[in-house]
């Protein structure tokens, strides 16, 4: 369970970084786990608006008044590592609102609503069925979660599951990364190679050393604005990967053993990111990362 609690922690770090600004998603996005006209059958009651399709690897819906319903598929490597995580997810979500099973789901469901004092409201329904988890919360705005939710819910849970094998997740490689990548950073006798979408990967050893890759669209302007900005980590230029490019190591805040470098080509902003769980010989610079950097930085 360490390991699995270690990558969620690199996970959550990896979201932080792919949500960065990105530009607005075009009106022909869809959503690979469920389409419009199934949805709306499934809640007749609620007109959502598909806001992104997260890469192909989960859906963000808003409704009218505000609501916001995320749905999220993980892949995983093997079924082992599918219901190890997900009895990692089930916990943490027990922590926030009482669960009750599911039938007819999968492998396993839980579901739940949170108490009505809650400071944020949320219905959630968590599934698990063979390598892959599938998670979908709705966090209203203005008013209550209830158990009438959950019905329609879980309506929605019964046809998604069925169609995570859509996800643009994948082990075993990736457009941005190589097993090479790994060479002084990681573990290479127990290394994961994960497509985490187009333009995202990232590979981890059992210790949970991770390295990421996170690609995005983004102006000039915001590459060199984040350049700028203040930060909680030394901060080094690097010229020869463009004016733009910049690395981030020893912060005081987050993983101080973490390495980060930035790099901008022709519309896109990538970030490769080093983050090892224990101090490491490449924690406090970013001269070795350069060489992986160079190289995402010439598929740009």
């Amino acid at each position: 369970m360490r390991m699995i609690d270690r990558l969620l922690c690199c996970l959550f770090l990896f979201l932080a970084i792919a949500t960065l600004p990105v530009l607005p998603a075009h009106a022909a996005v869809t959503c690979p786990f469920i389409g419009a006209k199934e949805l709306a059958g499934a809640m007749p009651t609620l007109k959502w608006s598909l806001i992104s399709n997260q890469d192909g690897r989960g859906c963000i819906y808003q409704a009218g008044r505000g609501d916001t319903m995320m749905l999220t598929v993980f892949s995983n490597p093997d079924r082992d590592r599918a219901r190890e995580m997900y009895a990692t997810f089930v916990k943490t979500l027990s922590e926030r609102m009482p669960l009750s099973a599911v039938s007819g789901i999968g492998d396993d469901a839980q579901r739940g609503t949170t108490a009505a004092d809650a400071k944020r409201q949320e219905d959630s329904i968590i599934a698990l069925s063979g390598d892959y988890i599938l998670q979908i919360a709705v966090y209203p705005i203005a008013r209550r979660s209830d158990e009438a939710l959950l019905g329609p819910l879980t309506q929605v849970a019964r046809v998604a599951v069925g169609n995570m094998s859509k996800t643009s997740e994948r082990f075993g490689d990736c457009e941005w990364l190589t097993p090479a990548d790994a060479d002084g950073f990681l573990d290479k006798s127990t290394l994961q190679v994960q497509r985490t979408g187009s333009g995202s990967c990232m590979m981890f050893d059992r210790e949970a050393n991770t390295m990421v890759v996170a690609v995005i669209a983004t102006l000039r302007d915001t590459a060199v604005s984040m350049m700028k900005r203040p930060s909680p980590c030394q901060h080094v230029a690097i010229p020869e990967l463009g004016s733009e490019a910049f690395g981030e190591h020893s912060c005081t805040k987050g993983n101080g053993n973490a390495v980060n470098i930035f790099v901008w080509k022709n519309g896109n902003q990538a970030s490769i990111l080093f983050a090892p769980v224990k101090p490491h010989p490449e924690s406090g610079s970013v001269e070795r990362l350069k060489a992986v950097a160079t190289r995402v930085y010439g598929k740009l």
